[in-house]
């Protein structure tokens, strides 16, 4: 529900939206640091290619249902 809305919602904030990596931003920050680690280019599957998959087309399908699962275990635990 809330926090499959809410985590997409707060990774376009630091930057990473569909239109790519915002300027200035905290996400292209993280992208520089990881160019710079990487020899000049962001690793497929690291942290900043996975979030600036997030930022440009939201949660997989699958990925709904197993965030879905997990966070409303976490929510009954909590309750």
């Amino acid at each position: 529900g809330v926090a499959l809305v809410g985590i997409p919602m707060a990774i376009g904030a630091l930057g990473f939206t569909s239109a790519g990596i915002a300027a200035g931003s905290i996400a292209a920050k993280m992208m520089s640091a990881a160019a710079i680690a990487n020899g000049g280019g962001v690793a497929a599957g690291s942290t900043v290619a996975m979030l600036q998959s997030v930022g440009a087309a939201g949660f997989s399908a699958a990925t709904n249902v197993g965030l879905s699962a997990a966070l409303g275990t976490v929510g009954g635990g909590i309750g």
